[in-house]
């Protein structure tokens, strides 16, 4: 039996001097990620929608020590896609970690729902996950320099945030399920394409309600809402973004090589019940 080594075991979670690039870094979730991996010792790559709500992201992370830039882009928009891909390239030189982190709801029973509405949400969580997906893994795939069947975790380490209703359905919410239980499948099929051969690993993390701007109202102890979800929560409570801050670190770096195409459980135990 080959024993594991030191090295190994004392490098197996950092992600220092790695190059990340976050989508959705504006943001609660996105944001608390980024932060992480600067705290890390990473090199960041802040990417959202607009370059007015990146800059002062930039500043923050910058006064306190964070190697990063603010590129803009429309996820769901592949000229602008390819576009941050090259920006970031010609920042840090190549990319190493993915964390997707952006997404987009407009809740409505499926009677009142407008197939625009529909194909909106779809375009913005689903479609835009392939889009940045794809032009990521082909820079990862590149930066190999035609090196093939790479070991587990060294092509690259990709993390899409999805969401426990990627499981379970909702009233109001056959958009959101339909696109988060799709880019599920999707972090399912991408592995099974460039994990082996390249090196690269895919797995997405389905987290419950989190504390942000937009949900804020759910956490009053006192509402239905709260008390509904306590009846499912082993936990006990509601998330805070810094919770889901370990298991992204976690599928970063090299201690979740033999981890490809899972679909993690990051809901307090909400799936059990």
């Amino acid at each position: 039996m080959v024993p594991v080594s030191k090295k190994f075991v004392d490098n197996m979670f950092s992600v220092k001097g790695k190059v990340a690039l976050v989508t959705g870094a504006t943001g609660a979730l996105g944001r608390v990620l980024a932060k992480t991996y600067g705290y890390l010792g990473a090199k960041v790559i802040l990417s959202g929608r607009k370059q007015s709500g990146l800059d002062p992201l930039v500043e923050e992370f910058k006064a306190e020590g964070i190697d990063c830039v603010g590129i803009a882009a429309d996820p769901a928009n592949e000229e602008q896609v390819a576009e941050l891909i090259k920006k970031s390239v010609e920042a840090y030189g190549e990319i190493n970690i993915l964390a997707v982190c952006h997404g987009y709801n407009k809740p409505a029973n499926i009677l009142d729902q407008s197939v625009a509405d529909w194909q909106y949400i779809m375009d913005a969580d689903c479609k835009s996950v392939y889009i940045v997906l794809k032009y990521v893994a082909q820079q990862m795939v590149a930066q190999l320099n035609g090196a093939e069947n790479v070991p587990s975790g060294q092509g690259g380490k990709i993390v899409v945030v999805t969401s426990q209703r990627s499981k379970r359905g909702m009233a109001g919410y056959t958009g959101y399920c339909t696109s988060k239980g799709g880019a599920d499948m999707m972090v399912a099929s991408m592995a099974c394409d460039l994990s082996a051969k390249y090196g690269i690993n895919v797995n997405a993390i389905c987290p419950t309600v989190f504390r942000s701007d937009l949900t804020e109202w759910m956490f009053d102890p006192e509402s239905a809402v709260y008390q509904n979800f306590m009846k499912r929560e082993p936990i006990g409570r509601l998330a805070e973004a810094e919770d889901f801050c370990g298991y992204a670190m976690f599928l970063s770096s090299d201690a979740s090589n033999f981890i490809t195409g899972a679909a993690c459980d990051c809901s307090g135990g909400y799936l059990v019940c």
